[in-house]
């Protein structure tokens, strides 16, 4: 193998290799492409191993968490030799996955990887399998096909572990011959088409609220889904919980039937069920008619806010502007309070798996990294495919430096900075002026406020990309038209709104809860 130190004449069964070269060999047999990492000694030399044998390492600038990763890790493991990297680096892989996907965290010892062994005492693990096709128990997705067929006000929701599971075929089935509506989380977004019209994400809180059956398909009922719990759900409603992962089910709310198994393999048994009777939800069933007029008003009450004319723009006006130019096959990566919530609202994703935000945890920092592998990937498998990364001015602080790892690997991303001076709410730079009369910004600045007209175009033209400032609907059209339009370098349009603009009123008492 490339880098053994083999002498010249010397016996091939004493050949040598060091711990990086039998890292990097143990992730290639298990079919490993891409590599992101912190440089440093002696992950330099990982790196450099990896890189010869064609993997592709992208070198990142923002290492949010080392060690504390460990806890939150599927499974996690120190070899206690170099000869057994391989078979550990293989059931990381197999775990992150097996069953629910997660995290794996190996934690090489530092003198391994420089230290070197002889080629012949390291036995590679084969590449390991696909995960196993798990289905649910018979008798249990007949309970779901009867409890379905009885529902009054019957609601689907489409989660991440869908669109992981690659069940949009079979979902959008169930959907379209049962006739039934449906609601995608954040990223279940794209599962099945925003525009469909048995999608009723514009009626969101009404669904959840008034439905007395529903089907979760990969979704936890956690803070995203407001536990399962009164005031946003009926006392009464019946969970139908689809999930891979048993650990999951019955998590804040016991449900009426649960089904553990793949959950593209569970929606066919209860297509089966379905194909067998045939049953359809009367398409002009009262249900049917709360929802459509529910959602009627609401896409009104936005296309209301949209088009105000006043400056600075709010958040709906910069999103429609945004929704209207976005390519359909686009790639959207979204971190921010106000700026992630209202934009999943508006920004519509088509295809599955083409939607990426601060998930389940609500963690801060972690878009341009998405972004960043998005591009890598698109970049070579799929060129011309775009990435769109829509950030909140406060989320945008946490890895702005990754512009620069951007700009290293020359990989088109445009980046959308909404920009309100603040968390949540900030202040214009004239109050702010006015504020810092009556003392230090320590002491009088709400804890909120960012400085105002913070120029964050200029941090992705200062590595050589193309920075915009914009104030007016007209220069974000253009500027989001010249960033389309130019696949050689990124972008960054910083786009300055309404400080004081806010989404409607939310209930926040998730924020005081474990979020499971």
């Amino acid at each position: 193998m490339s880098g053994n130190n083999l002498a010249e004449g010397s016996n091939p069964s004493e050949a040598q290799m060091s711990g990086a070269e039998v890292i990097a060999q143990s992730l290639k047999t298990q079919n490993v492409n891409y590599m992101f990492g912190i440089v440093g000694i002696p992950v330099t030399e990982i790196a450099l191993a990896t890189q010869k044998l064609g993997i592709r390492y992208v070198g990142m600038r923002n290492e949010q968490a080392v060690e504390a990763c460990r806890l939150y890790s599927k499974f996690s493991a120190r070899p206690d030799s170099i000869e057994a990297i391989p078979s550990v680096i293989e059931k990381a892989v197999r775990s992150s996955i097996y069953g629910r996907p997660g995290a794996c965290y190996v934690d090489i010892p530092a003198d391994f990887v420089n230290l070197q062994v002889n080629v012949n005492s390291i036995k590679y693990m084969e590449c390991c399998l696909p995960p196993p096709i798990c289905m649910a128990e018979t008798s249990a997705v007949d309970v779901a096909a009867s409890l379905l067929r009885n529902a009054k006000q019957p609601l689907l929701i489409i989660g991440k572990g869908a669109a992981y599971a690659h069940a949009e075929h079979s979902i959008r089935k169930l959907v379209e011959q049962c006739k039934l509506p449906f609601l995608p989380t954040p990223m279940g977004k794209g599962v099945i088409p925003d525009n469909h019209p048995n999608c009723v994400g514009a009626a969101r809180s009404r669904a959840l609220q008034l439905a007395d059956v529903i089907v979760l398909f990969g979704a936890r009922l956690n803070w995203i889904l407001h536990f399962g719990l009164p005031p946003r759900y009926q006392p009464d409603v019946k969970f139908i919980q689809v999930d891979i992962c048993a650990e999951e089910l019955g998590n804040n709310v016991r449900p009426a039937v649960a089904l553990l198994g793949d959950i593209n393999a569970v929606t066919q048994q209860l297509l089966e069920q379905f194909d067998k009777i045939p049953w359809q939800y009367p398409p002009e069933s009262k249900w049917w008619k709360i929802l459509r007029e529910k959602m009627k008003s609401n896409e009104a009450a936005s296309k209301e806010l949209a088009s105000q004319k006043s400056l600075p723009m709010n958040y709906y006006t910069v999103f429609y502007h945004v929704q209207e130019q976005l390519p359909r096959d686009c790639f959207v990566v979204s971190e921010g309070a106000n700026t992630m919530d209202i934009g999943r609202t508006v920004l519509q994703n088509y295809l599955p798996r083409h939607r990426l935000d601060a998930g389940t945890f609500g963690t801060m920092g972690v878009g341009l990294g998405f972004a960043i592998a998005a591009a890598v990937v698109a970049k070579d498998r799929n060129p011309g495919q775009r990435v769109i990364c829509v950030e909140g001015d406060s989320a945008f602080g946490f890895s702005g430096m990754e512009v620069e790892t951007i700009c290293r690997y020359n990989l088109p991303i445009i980046l959308l900075v909404v920009n309100n001076n603040g968390i949540y709410q900030g202040l214009d730079i004239d109050t702010w002026k006015d504020m810092l009369k009556f003392g230090d910004a320590t002491t009088v600045a709400p804890p909120v406020c960012l400085l105002p007209h913070s120029h964050y175009e200029h941090v992705m033209t200062a590595f050589g990309g193309k920075g915009y400032f914009v104030q007016t609907p007209e220069e974000l059209q253009k500027s989001l038209r010249q960033s389309l339009a130019d696949m050689t370098k990124p972008s960054l349009i910083n786009i300055m709104i309404e400080p004081q603009a806010m989404r409607k009123a939310q209930d926040f008492h998730w924020l005081t809860r474990s979020k499971i």
